[in-house]
């Protein structure tokens, strides 16, 4: 099978890509103070990678990231789990939150919370198993 030119495609698509990429890691961490998070930053970096599978094809892509969906699903699912699971630990409820304020080299005074670790979880399981049904759907040749 011959490959049509698709030097458009491909080249507005390595944009598109990154323009999703970066608006879905402002997503992942605008998400615990304001709309986005996990979920959404998840459906977004798929969203890209979707694209650069349907401009480039599984086998270029699975060169360049060669992951296994399947495995992202449960890492995710147990990095929200541990962290609800923290709570408990220090006599909190399940899923309680808990942040503070460090001074980091670069950034300065930064806020970190427990609920950015819970939409790395989300984030993560969204990936995977958007990615894993999508990618399930366009290998089913029957």
């Amino acid at each position: 099978m011959t490959r049509t030119n698709d030097i458009i495609l491909r080249t507005t698509t390595t944009l598109i890509a990154f323009i999703l990429l970066g608006f879905s890691i402002y997503l992942f961490f605008a998400g615990h103070n304001s709309p986005g998070g996990g979920f959404i930053g998840g459906l977004m970096t798929s969203a890209a990678i979707i694209l650069m599978y349907m401009a480039y094809g599984s086998q270029a892509m699975e060169k360049i990231l060669p992951i296994n969906f399947r495995y992202v699903i449960p890492a995710g699912l147990l990095i929200a789990a541990l962290t609800g699971v923290g709570g408990l630990f220090f006599g909190e409820a399940f899923l309680t939150q808990a942040f503070g304020y460090f001074q980091l080299p670069v950034l300065g005074k930064t806020e970190l919370a427990t609920a950015l670790l819970f939409d790395l979880g989300v984030y993560l399981a969204v990936v995977g198993v958007t990615m894993t049904i999508i990618l399930t759907i366009a290998d089913d040749r029957s």
